[in-house]
């Protein structure tokens, strides 16, 4: 009898226990604030279209470029920005294009140049670049054999 009695009081424990667990829970939930949602907001502005990076001095570092959209309701739709073009970059093919070149090629002696090939590596702002290039340059001194038979004259009159 004495071990029912213990068992009902553990039990009513256990039970008054998950009961007030339940009411803590349930009360720091309605204590929460519920957050308005936000508002989406209908635009009908269009994306930011952006002209090339213009140095200020030179033809590489610090410049500006002009960003443009479209939009009867949009509050701005023009703005300049700040941009940079890396003055080690190959300008040829676009200030903000960036390629991995390969080793140059064989001198083609029909035209006295090498030439090597570029895979684009990154583009700056979203610009327009192709994803390989090609350059060429001259090959520089061409080394012609030496004739042997003089330096051997030389070298045996001395």
């Amino acid at each position: 009898m004495q071990q029912q009695q213990q068992q009902r009081r553990l039990f009513t424990a256990a039970l008054l226990a998950v009961v007030f667990l339940l009411a803590a829970v349930s009360t720091t939930e309605a204590g929460k604030k519920e957050k308005p949602e936000k508002k989406a907001k209908k635009s009908d502005c269009g994306e930011w279209q952006w002209s090339v990076c213009v140095p200020t001095n030179g033809d590489c570092g610090l410049g500006t470029r002009e960003g443009t959209r479209t939009g009867a309701e949009c509050k701005q739709t023009t703005k300049t920005q700040k941009c940079k073009i890396p003055c080690n970059w190959k300008k040829q093919f676009g200030a903000e294009c960036k390629y991995q070149f390969q080793a140059w090629g064989e001198c083609d002696l029909n035209t006295a140049l090498k030439t090597r090939t570029g895979n684009l590596k990154r583009a700056l702002h979203n610009a327009d670049c192709q994803k390989t290039v090609t350059i060429s340059k001259p090959c520089g001194k061409l080394t012609k054999p030496k004739p042997q038979g003089k330096f051997h004259l030389l070298k045996a009159a001395h």
